[in-house]
């Protein structure tokens, strides 16, 4: 019988419908796109629930048993990989805007978005990390989100600025809902070791990427001409 009964029941609901949503989305549009901008988005979306599968499903088997700190070691993995795949997903989502958008120069963006994922990849590779501990130091967990953080701004500046432009109704609200994935995001890196009742805006922060799904998802219906 797990520890926290309601706690158990509302995470493992939320996450069975937010992992098959994002899969199950993210594989239409991947499967069905007919255009190259359409099946990044279904990668972008894939990727998303499959990295968020690795530690979210640690966390309900962590949640129906032992507890977390018991299963501390696959809830660490868990939550490198999807460290990695995150990176991964604002990567994509740079290239959906370059092409959206049809940037062609702007070359030394390109550069300095990978610099900063390569960065991010190799802070989370770090063994300072401690990956496979229950209470991670809070100074590597800062450190492998400062070039995380940056990727995340220079989203947010970019869209604003082609979305106005070119009075995007599909992707005008991109910024606003990478900022509140960050808004929510950051404060669980800096205050969950010491106030654990942080950890609950990973919720609302789900919900953003929720949000940028379904932007990706009206991308596709416009594309087959839905909307």
């Amino acid at each position: 019988m797990p520890q926290a009964m309601p706690q158990a029941i509302a995470e493992t609901v939320f996450d069975i419908f937010y992992l098959g949503f994002a899969v199950i989305t993210g594989l239409t549009m991947l499967i069905k796109g007919k255009n190259p901008l359409v099946r990044k988005a279904g990668a972008m979306t894939a990727l998303l629930g499959g990295g968020d599968s690795f530690h979210l499903v640690p966390r309900v088997y962590a949640l129906w048993t032992t507890g977390l700190e018991d299963n501390a070691a696959a809830l660490g993995i868990g939550k490198f990989i999807t460290s990695i795949t995150m990176t991964v997903f604002y990567l994509i989502l740079y290239y959906i805007w370059r092409d959206r958008y049809q940037i062609k120069e702007r070359k030394s963006l390109t550069g300095a978005m990978w610099i900063l994922a390569i960065l991010r990849i190799a802070f989370c590779l770090l063994p300072q990390n401690q990956w496979l501990t229950y209470r991670q130091p809070l100074l590597f967990g800062v450190l492998r989100n400062i070039p995380f953080a940056i990727m995340g701004i220079v989203i947010i500046i970019i869209f604003v600025q082609e979305t106005k432009k070119a009075k995007d109704s599909v992707f005008r609200f991109m910024p606003l809902a990478v900022t509140l994935s960050f808004g929510f995001y950051l404060p669980v890196v800096l205050f969950s070791g010491v106030v654990p009742i942080v950890g609950v805006l990973m919720i609302p922060k789900t919900l953003a990427y929720v949000w940028i799904v379904l932007m990706g998802w009206r991308l596709y219906r416009q594309s087959e001409g839905q909307i």
